[in-house]
């Protein structure tokens, strides 16, 4: 067998150029899932049943639906109803970046809201306790303790959730964007090449999970220092 890479590297800059387009839906995605996650997390530790069942519902539904039967039901579902069509939304939902962002905005918003929520629960006690003894009001005691807390501890499970969001925007490529796998398959496409189209594909998707993965260890160094066992 014959490997043939004189085709990838005279198409690296279209992989390059897929990275780029990668990365931008996950930052997208990302920022506005974040956005979304919070207030659905303290939605989710809330005791009023009222407050609580709308938030589990919506990441129930989230989580528990793939991935692509969300893409596709934002891009192409939404586009079959004529009042979609005739509102203002339509010159964003018919834009096929922004359906992809939208679609990952909410899916990782789900899981993102249940690692958060996760960690407020698992709030020691004894800070809820010091901050009540100070006379902080509630909203100060989420704002200036729980939510900061809350956050450093989810960094090990929200870098899982990065990371899989990451591989998630792959599927960019089916609605038309050219991300890195839709660079694969525009070099398998033309130059009936598969291994080395998706070899090349698989070997970004790895560069950027590592950098992603060093990056966050150096945020948990940074900010999970606290819970380190000291030494004797």
């Amino acid at each position: 067998m014959i490997f043939d890479y004189t085709v990838i590297w005279d198409n690296l800059p279209l992989y390059f150029g897929g990275v780029l387009v990668t990365l931008k839906l996950l930052a997208i995605a990302l920022f506005f899932g974040l956005l979304l996650a919070v207030p659905l997390a303290l939605m989710r530790v809330s005791r009023s049943p009222l407050v609580n069942a709308p938030a589990w519902l919506y990441t129930y539904v989230i989580r528990g639906t793939p991935m692509l039967v969300q893409l596709f039901l934002v891009y192409y579902g939404l586009a079959q109803f004529e009042a979609v069509r005739d509102s203002v939304l339509w010159p964003y939902l018919s834009n096929a970046t922004f359906c992809a962002c939208l679609a990952f905005a909410i899916n990782t918003s789900a899981y993102s809201a249940e690692i958060l929520a996760g960690s407020l629960k698992a709030t020691p006690h004894g800070e809820i306790e010091a901050a009540r003894a100070m006379g902080m009001s509630r909203s100060k005691l989420y704002r200036r303790i729980l939510l900061p807390s809350a956050l450093r501890r989810a960094l090990p499970q929200y870098s899982n959730e990065v990371i899989m969001m990451l591989h998630t925007t792959s599927l960019a490529s089916i609605v038309t964007l050219i991300d890195i796998t839709g660079a694969a398959r525009s070099v398998n496409a033309q130059y009936y090449l598969p291994f080395e189209a998706f070899v090349t594909a698989g070997l970004f998707y790895l560069c950027l999970t590592f950098i992603l993965v060093r990056l966050f260890k150096l945020a948990e160094r940074r900010w999970l220092a606290y819970l380190a066992p000291r030494r004797a």
